[in-house]
């Protein structure tokens, strides 16, 4: 290649990195100021039609090793770890929708293209095993719909991360705990830092060196606009948010 050329190259390759523009998330879809049920179809909806570059949802499995959307560990009352699928379509969002399964979710994700599907393994209560049953039910059923370039996994367990990783080699896998630094994060082979902006906050640095060490950086949940411009300035790579009408506005300035 030619002196010229590789000149070209180079600062084509550095404008690219300087136009790079944090991207919004929509946490758990977009619920809040559309006044509809988090993590329910709905929702993803929402996201997709504000144009998100993601959109986040929450996987609990059930005693009979059903993948179901949903953040918290009970649906309405009913505890998920110890119930049967049948048993939690006792209860209903309020807009009428059941309690959708992760197949569900993924498959009315996957008639888009263009919003990623940010997929949260939640820890099970019972346990690193039935958490690891998890994300092997996980990977298969991403794999068995053909979706693997519009996933993306994120998790609080540590063992988990790993699991997936090690099931999907090429999958996007980011740790949400916060206890690990950039180089640890690295050197496990994972993608990147997808931490609680505290996180941020106490360790500045660890942006720079995410992105040195070519690892994607995300931060949750970030609700107010000084800390939008605060992380926008910091060149994060995503901000999870459940104002992403908020975000959308300030990011398009």
């Amino acid at each position: 290649m030619k002196p010229t050329l590789v000149i070209l190259t180079l600062l084509t390759v550095m404008h690219i990195g300087a136009m790079a523009q944090t991207e919004m998330i929509a946490h758990r879809g977009s619920w809040k100021n559309t006044k509809v049920p988090q993590n329910s179809l709905a929702s993803l909806h929402n996201a997709i039609t504000q144009g998100a570059w993601g959109t986040e949802f929450d996987v609990h499995l059930t005693k009979d090793d059903v993948l179901v959307v949903t953040h918290d560990q009970d649906f309405y009352g009913i505890d998920i770890a110890t119930s049967t699928y049948q048993e939690l379509l006792a209860k209903k969002h309020p807009n009428g929708e059941s309690i959708p399964t992760a197949e569900e979710y993924l498959n009315e994700g996957l008639k888009q293209k263009k919003t990623k599907l940010i997929y949260e393994l939640k820890t099970n209560k019972l346990g690193t095993e039935r958490t690891l049953k998890a994300a092997e039910l996980t990977v298969a059923l991403v794999k068995k719909l053909k979706a693997e370039k519009q996933v993306e996994y994120i998790a609080f367990s540590y063992e988990a991360c790993l699991k997936l990783k090690e099931l999907d080699k090429k999958a996007k896998v980011h740790y949400l705990n916060g206890d690990k630094s950039p180089q640890e994060i690295k050197a496990a082979g994972l993608s990147g830092l997808d931490y609680h902006l505290s996180v941020y906050k106490k360790h500045p640095e660890w942006i720079a060196e995410a992105k040195r060490l070519r690892l994607k950086t995300n931060v949750w949940t970030v609700n107010r606009e000084d800390d939008m411009h605060y992380f926008i300035d910091q060149k994060i790579d995503y901000i999870t948010t459940d104002e992403p009408e908020l975000l959308k506005r300030i990011l398009n300035k």
